[in-house]
């Protein structure tokens, strides 16, 4: 007994140094996450010279930016990753208005993900049916936050207005300084004037120089929000999947919430959305009970980018934290007013009910369904707008 609780105790204690190695890895990961945003924005800026405005003219069309971020996000499979790039990007000049239709094309994006998993159920005439409609509630629920929210932001602009309002109210007021989040400065600045130092000393011009710098930070937001996921995945999943069972159900703000938690916990919108389909194909939940909290991750998604924008100083710096807004105000509006209206709430819920019926029955459609939305109606639109 006694050499039995001795090796209980030692596994413990190996536990236990497990866990602080590990938390201390995500602390390194979010440090390379501001690291990489800072050094996407100044690369930006470097590789521009100011003109990034120019730049991005051809984008200046608001569905043509909406397709980016749709598309973007769609062949990376992390909404998290592309937010956070956008933020660099406003960070180097992008304009507000710009990116804004980028963020929403990004929650249409990610849903993909979870879309692909639910092909897992195929071989399950009952199973895929109930998984294809989990996934593409997502799916039809973003979509319509597009088609109610981008007319308003294009006629009105009400998304840049609320959020520049509130950034100023932060990040003080019509100066736009970030005074108050200059403590991320010293930690990063002097790492990226290094990395852009060393890669001008090797005889690159200037603009090659910013080029170079942004190919690095959007690498190093491809490994840290990977790596930071498999992390807290490891550390935190036990936890995500109780709160997960334990509020499935019990109505929707206990759904919503719950959605929001798990995701900031496992910063990862794909991989919540993603545990709820084989979840609804085996029957332990209906699309009706897990669709608050798919609404829910789409709330707590919006950390990465908030994270992300404290890592911008300087002029630019106050437009960066505005973006991450936008993204927050965005996906909470979006859940306020479309599920929140009763005759809007039921649409994401008849519409995916109604494809997976279809898609049952001509497993062919499931596969078209996803490189339509996804790919070839965003590829076409491109090239009739063009």
């Amino acid at each position: 007994m006694s050499n039995k609780a001795e090796a209980n105790q030692a596994a413990a204690q190996t536990s236990t140094k497990s866990n602080i190695l590990q938390w201390v890895a995500v602390v390194g990961l979010v440090y390379v996450i501001l690291l990489a945003v800072g050094m996407i924005g100044s690369g930006f800026k470097t590789a521009t010279g100011g003109q990034a405005k120019e730049l991005f003219e051809f984008a200046s069309n608001p569905f043509i930016a909406l397709i980016i971020g749709t598309v973007c996000t769609a062949l990376i499979q992390s909404s998290s990753t592309v937010t956070s790039i956008i933020v660099g990007l406003v960070a180097g000049g992008l304009p507000v208005a710009t990116a804004i239709p980028m963020i929403m094309g990004a929650n249409i994006g990610t849903t993909i993900t979870n879309t692909l998993v639910s092909l897992g159920h195929v071989r399950d005439k009952e199973e895929f049916r109930r998984a294809f409609g989990a996934a593409t509630v997502h799916d039809f629920f973003n979509l319509m936050a597009v088609v109610v929210f981008l007319p308003l932001e294009i006629m009105f602009g009400f998304l840049e207005k609320i959020s520049a309002y509130v950034t100023g109210l932060i990040a003080g007021g019509d100066s736009m300084s970030m005074k108050g989040l200059n403590f991320i400065k010293p930690i990063t600045k002097p790492v990226i004037n290094t990395v852009k130092d060393t890669i001008a000393s090797m005889g690159f011009e200037k603009t090659s120089v910013g080029v170079i710098a942004i190919v690095i930070g959007i690498a190093l937001i491809f490994l840290a929000i990977t790596y930071i996921g498999k992390l807290l995945k490891s550390l935190m999943v036990g936890r995500a999947k109780q709160i997960l069972h334990s509020a499935i159900g019990r109505g929707p703000v206990s759904g919503i919430t719950s959605g929001a938690a798990v995701t900031v916990l496992v910063q990862s919108s794909s991989t919540t959305t993603s545990l709820m389909v084989p979840l609804v194909g085996s029957g332990v939940f209906t699309v009706r009970d897990i669709y608050p909290f798919t609404l829910g991750a789409n709330i707590g998604t919006t950390i990465t980018a908030l994270l992300a924008a404290t890592a911008v100083t300087g002029e630019n710096g106050a437009l960066a934290l505005q973006i991450a807004i936008v993204h927050l105000f965005y996906n909470t509006l979006a859940v306020l007013v479309i599920y929140g209206a009763p005759f809007l709430r039921n649409i994401p819920l008849v519409a995916s009910h109604k494809l997976a019926t279809v898609a049952t029955e001509h497993k062919l459609y499931a596969l078209a369904y996803i490189l339509g939305v996804f790919f070839v109606i965003p590829g076409i639109l491109i090239y009739i707008s063009n």
